[in-house]
């Protein structure tokens, strides 16, 4: 026990039965079968779940074994190349330490995801690996009370007090962005992914903004479209884009597969790349060095990543410290996709 009122610190179903002043089996039937219990019964006790941090273990095995030398990883969506890259790696660097990963899919929703991480929780996972910080205080604040080590991939925010290990992405689209402007462009449109609960496309669209603050431009003029990832809705964007903004001559797009969308789109309405309109990506996958032309964009080390993911959470497992942050660096990959805006000199 850990306070005077009982309730260890770890929480057990017998904690949460003493709380809700139910039997340890009704606590267990609302978990297992909700529909056996009444209302007014459930939300009492899924209320007393809620307010002590309650997940239940997945065996007596598992209860009883300080480790089960699983790792659970939860990614937005399994469709995207740039995390099958990086979590390959990590489950790579796991199987080497004789570690399981465990993995879900969460499709971008918070709700599907903080009852994923619930449920790798309850199956005995040791440590968790999420992408992004964007997510309610209070699953953190589930994560620490059930004492999982917790490592956030893909962002890096100096400011955030969550364990990470990834990049700036504000910073990463910035340096991206001043090329594009030394490049003679000024009228700069940006295809992101949905920016709503997503800090790595928010903080791409913010590095675009902030290099053309730096060179004098207005980033409130920044015209930007949200479109979910995949090449026919890069394209889909890419034409709303230069419908609205007809003038602009060089889109910045917040992943490779939506510049791709993009190119395509160019191609259909008869536009060359780069000489009539710039395109640039983000993350370089294989396939932007096959596009036509090569696409310009960001190079993330997403393997790296994987690994050295892997081994933080390894390491504060054995050694049962606080995961520390880590800072990894990109660079641009310039290609043909991008060029001098129309009207201005090459670029030298």
């Amino acid at each position: 026990m850990d306070n005077d009122s009982g309730i260890s610190a770890v929480p057990t179903l017998a904690d949460v039965a003493r709380l809700a002043d139910v039997s340890t089996a009704t606590v267990s039937r609302c978990i297992n079968t909700p529909g056996q219990v009444g209302e007014k019964t459930r939300k009492k006790v899924l209320k007393a779940v809620a307010d002590l941090g309650y997940a239940p273990n997945f065996s007596a095995r598992a209860l009883a074994a300080k480790y089960t030398n699983t790792i659970g990883a939860v990614i937005p969506t399994m469709e995207n190349a740039v995390f099958a890259r990086g979590v390959q790696a990590f489950q790579e660097e796991l199987g080497r330490h004789s570690k399981t990963l465990l993995i879900a899919s969460s499709a971008y929703q918070q709700a599907l995801e903080e009852e994923q991480v619930r449920t790798l929780v309850a199956r005995g996972a040791d440590a968790l690996l999420l992408i992004g910080y964007d997510r309610h205080q209070s699953l953190y604040d589930f994560l620490n009370k059930r004492k999982v080590p917790t490592l956030v991939a893909w962002s890096y925010e100096k400011t955030q007090p969550q364990a990470a290990i990834g990049f700036d992405n504000r910073a990463a689209m910035a340096e991206l962005a001043r090329l594009v402007l030394r490049y003679g462009h000024r009228n700069i449109a940006c295809i992101s992914a949905p920016t709503a609960m997503n800090d790595r496309a928010r903080g791409r669209v913010q590095g675009i903004e902030l290099a053309m603050s730096e060179a004098g431009l207005d980033p409130a003029e920044l015209h930007v479209t949200e479109a979910a990832y995949g090449i026919e809705t890069g394209e889909i964007a890419f034409r709303q884009t230069l419908s609205a903004a007809p003038e602009t001559t060089a889109v910045m797009c917040g992943n490779d597969v939506l510049a791709i969308g993009a190119l395509r789109a160019a191609r259909e309405m008869g536009l060359r790349v780069p000489e009539d309109i710039s395109i640039t990506g983000f993350d370089d996958i294989e396939i932007a060095m096959l596009a036509e032309p090569a696409l310009t964009t960001v190079h993330v080390p997403h393997r790296e990543m994987g690994r050295r993911a892997a081994r933080m959470l390894i390491q504060a497992l054995q050694d049962e410290t606080a995961l520390p942050s880590a800072l990894l660096t990109t660079d641009i990959r310039l290609r043909q996709s991008l060029g001098p805006a129309p009207g201005t000199a090459p670029h030298s």
